[in-house]
């Protein structure tokens, strides 16, 4: 994790200007603004690209004809597998890559390391895959093998960033992203809601120079900064992992000890609150509130109980999979593919998270999230 830079360094330059995202309207109830945010997407794309629609990403049936009979290979090349994020994404990939007759030869797990990544990619690139659906670890350490890869004609189409210096529609075919923006806004308005419009809370984001947690830790602070002015920011700690349950555990342990009276902590996904879930149990904190982004198990359970979190902004991780692979049709085929694609935010809390956990995984949620309701 070492060429990663700190978030706080990061956070300063000009990626994180207003250009980057659409306005983000003031509210001032959180149930209005969280109906609201289901029906738009906030986030832009890496580039500052406007978001299309992933409804608007369709194959023909005479397309998919053609596909099939190209009988095209894909390798998976995922930054980390250890999460129902990531399941998910490649569920969704492999379901609907086998309707489309395209065999998923290869799927692997960077661990969050870029050395990783690199490697896996020259290991899938032997088996001489058609088509690499991907996420870099790190943008800028990763390019030049992807660049290696897109020279060689392979179709590549990203989830939620792309390698640095790389152009759509030249180097790839498209990036399909959660509007991740949008999870940091509604987790800061649950977040509100779970406070009563008023507390002090802390914040463990991710320490690295990373997109899309940077868009949620970004969509949070501007969200609780403009509509609730009540509520005050009054501690940070940042996280780089692998080890992101361990590291979030100290961290919000950190944040606990200085700020003992704190009123709720938001952790920028569903792993790292796990850990700050631990601390608050260490610390005998039971009124503490977190909220995060991300609908894993482990949070959903702690939801279902009425434990800790309160709520979370989910993605859509099938239904990103599914529309990374119909991209991918778009690359075999020559189609036109618009450079960015965006799934609305979806905010979960207890009274909706059976629905939600459908929406999200596209199955029931599993009985230990049924049992802890």
């Amino acid at each position: 994790m070492t060429r990663f830079k700190t978030i706080a360094g990061a956070f300063t330059a000009a990626l994180l200007a207003t250009s980057l995202y659409t306005a983000s309207p003031a509210f001032a109830d959180p149930d209005s603004a969280l109906a609201e945010l289901q029906k738009t997407v906030l986030s832009k794309g890496p580039n500052g690209e406007t978001p299309a629609s992933a409804a608007s990403i369709k194959l023909t049936d005479e397309e998919l004809a053609k596909i099939k009979d190209m009988k095209a290979t894909v390798a998976i090349v995922m930054h980390y597998g250890g999460n129902d994020w990531s399941r998910a994404q490649v569920a969704g990939l492999k379901d609907q890559f086998g309707k489309m007759g395209i065999d998923v030869i290869a799927t692997t797990d960077a661990g969050f390391k870029p050395e990783k990544q690199v490697a896996d990619l020259e290991t899938v690139m032997a088996q001489n895959p058609k088509i690499i659906v991907s996420i870099p670890t790190d943008p800028s350490a990763t390019a030049s093998a992807y660049k290696a890869v897109a020279d060689k004609g392979v179709k590549l189409v990203f989830m939620d960033n792309v390698p640095t210096g790389f152009v759509a529609g030249k180097d790839y075919v498209s990036v399909v992203s959660a509007d991740n923006y949008g999870n940091g806004v509604a987790a800061a308005h649950l977040m509100a809601k779970a406070l009563g419009g008023k507390g002090d809370i802390g914040l463990v984001f991710h320490a690295a120079d990373f997109f899309v947690t940077k868009q949620r830790y970004d969509g949070f602070k501007k969200t609780i900064a403009d509509n609730y002015p009540d509520i005050k920011i009054v501690a940070e700690q940042g996280i780089g992992g692998p080890d992101f349950t361990g590291d979030a555990d100290k961290a919000a342990s950190a944040i606990l000890t200085s700020h003992p009276t704190i009123n709720g902590i938001w952790a920028v996904w569903d792993v790292p609150a796990e850990g700050v879930i631990s601390a608050a149990r260490t610390a005998g904190r039971d009124d503490l509130v977190i909220t995060t982004c991300d609908l894993g198990e482990n949070v959903a359970i702690n939801m279902a109980s009425g434990g800790f979190v309160k709520g979370l902004g989910a993605q859509r991780p099938f239904d990103q999979g599914v529309t990374e692979a119909l991209l991918a049709g778009y690359g075999l085929l020559g189609k036109e593919a618009p450079a960015f694609v965006a799934l609305p935010a979806l905010p979960v809390t207890k009274d909706t998270l059976l629905e939600g956990w459908k929406a999200v995984y596209h199955t029931e949620a599993t009985d230990k999230i049924k049992s802890s309701m």
